[in-house]
């Protein structure tokens, strides 16, 4: 391994770390909320699903970006790359994915919570409460549409 493909491998792993961490948290957080009303009613769970998945999709956005940069640079198949300024350009793109997760996923998870407490009082309100925590799933797509297509684009 050389020093490109470290470099490469850190943006890697900052994206699958930090997305990982934001989701593994918001999951977490929305996942506690979803069983406090779950322990009271227990036939909202399904309702109160969507809501505790959602800051999830995060980590995976994390977990392609890492998966593609591992196959641009030769360590799951391919050819290595060699030049430090081309690993330089994939830890820079890993970057949005992996900042945008970590704090995306903690956002939607507050918002998911405070959803489970609008599935509480008022089960039939559910899709309300998961359209405004899907609101916050924008800025996610955004940061991995950015780190996908500057991945995309090196080489």
């Amino acid at each position: 391994m050389n020093l490109a493909q470290v470099y490469a491998l850190l943006g890697a792993a900052i994206a699958v770390i930090l997305a990982g961490i934001g989701s593994a948290k918001g999951v977490g957080l929305a996942s506690e909320a979803a069983a406090g009303v779950v322990s009271e009613d227990p036939s909202k769970f399904g309702k109160l699903l969507v809501l505790q998945l959602l800051p999830g999709t995060q980590g995976l956005y994390g977990f392609i970006i890492g998966i593609m940069v591992m196959l641009k640079i030769g360590i799951i198949g391919g050819e290595a790359i060699t030049s430090v300024p081309v690993g330089l350009q994939f830890f820079a793109a890993c970057l949005p994915v992996g900042f945008g997760g970590l704090f995306s996923a903690t956002a939607q998870a507050r918002v998911a919570a405070a959803g489970c407490n609008i599935v509480a009082k008022k089960p039939a309100e559910a899709s309300k409460a998961i359209v405004s925590a899907s609101l916050v799933e924008m800025y996610a797509l955004l940061a991995f549409i950015v780190s996908f297509l500057m991945v995309n684009q090196i080489g």
